[in-house]
């Protein structure tokens, strides 16, 4: 299976944004709004400062990563890079859950904070008074956690979007200043700057609500302002595991549970084998368009070399390629929460509620579903 990175750096984003940026900080000292002067000057003048045109290889190579800072960044952090870390750390600050974990045994206690629940004793629940407990609070955790880390990494993207953005505006800009351009013209740039501010602003707020959050879930409110998390979500399977397989696994613990929550388990394994099937496809999609935009973004670069393609040809790949990224990670989140629900209803769960499928963009921008 083809992995894609989706972390914030983009193979070709800093040398768009070098040659849509870098002559802005000096404009005003090299373009008064007045003064005469067409494109192809103010072009040259691009070639000529440091991080213009190709020379931007050389820069990114010395400079290799933009760091966004976190919202809201205080003291004092916990760091919880794993599911297990995470699941025991909930299950502490439930102090009525020690008897129902020493229960469990230190075997099965370990398989559930480690996500692997298929190999469960399935009369577990049974046997044990507050297992269904023990499991609901270990799935909110990790549930908690995912949201955490989606919106954190969906940061960088938004960020690279809006830099895109503001970047053709200036451009455009320059191009109303210099009289080759109309303020028409240039209004559908500012409407998508403003759009991609917005984005951002949303993503910066989601990302701070999915850190308090997951501090609640956790029990750490008052004691920790937020929680370290991993750069990235883990990587899904190559394949789903088979419905038959699933299936399998809920008429054994269906077998340990009263009639009437049996029935309700069926329903709901019904609902989230659904989820967890789509969720996969849905990731899957999202990696073919990942697929093709790199493929589109590295042909634009070749034609702009070849002056076959414009600064704002760039720019909007550029804004492309973020919300494919968004996208992406959007749909690696919903995954791993359709795949919790699908765990815990297999042992006799009860959700809330499923997952609903929106827009990638606006997904990767919620704290919670």
């Amino acid at each position: 299976m083809v992995i894609f990175n989706l972390t914030p750096q983009l193979t070709w984003r800093a040398l768009v944004l070098a040659m849509a940026v870098a002559p802005l900080a000096l404009s005003a000292q090299t373009v008064e709004p007045t003064a005469p002067q067409d494109w192809r000057s103010a072009n040259d003048t691009v070639g000529l400062l440091k991080r213009g045109h190709m020379d931007v290889l050389k820069w990114e190579s010395a400079n290799p990563t933009l760091e966004i800072s976190a919202p809201l960044a205080r003291q004092p952090v916990i760091s919880l890079l794993t599911s297990d870390e995470v699941i025991r750390q909930a299950w502490r600050a439930h102090l009525d859950l020690a008897r129902p974990l020493s229960q469990f045994g230190s075997a099965n206690v370990s398989l559930v904070a480690t996500g692997q629940w298929d190999k469960l004793d399935p009369s577990l629940q049974r046997r044990i008074d507050d297992a269904g407990e023990v499991l609901e609070v270990a799935t909110q955790a990790r549930k908690a956690w995912i949201q955490a880390i989606a919106a954190s990494q969906s940061l960088a993207p938004f960020r690279a979007a809006l830099d895109s953005a503001e970047a053709a505006t200036e451009l455009g800009q320059r191009m109303v200043n210099v009289g080759n351009w109309s303020k028409l013209k240039l209004a559908p740039l500012q409407l998508a700057q403003a759009t991609a501010k917005m984005n951002w602003v949303r993503a910066q707020y989601a990302a701070a609500q999915a850190q308090a959050s997951l501090i609640k879930a956790l029990g750490l409110k008052g004691q920790y302002a937020s929680v370290a998390l991993p750069d990235r979500l883990p990587d899904l399977p190559s394949k789903p595991v088979s419905e038959e397989s699933w299936r399998s696994r809920a008429l054994l613990i269906q077998d340990q549970l009263p009639r009437a929550n049996s029935q309700r388990s069926q329903t709901n394994t019904d609902m989230a084998l659904d989820a967890y099937q789509a969720s996969h496809a849905l990731y899957q999609a999202n990696l073919d368009v990942l697929k093709v935009r790199d493929f589109i973004g590295e042909e634009t670069v070749l034609h702009y070399n070849g002056m076959l393609s414009s600064t704002w040809d760039l720019l909007s790949e550029a804004s492309n390629k973020s919300q494919a990224v968004i996208d992406a990670i959007g749909a690696q989140r919903d995954y791993w929460l359709a795949e919790s629900d699908l765990q815990w209803v297999l042992q006799g769960g009860q959700p809330d509620s499923f997952m609903s499928f929106g827009g990638g963009g606006e997904a990767a921008a919620s704290a919670a579903h």
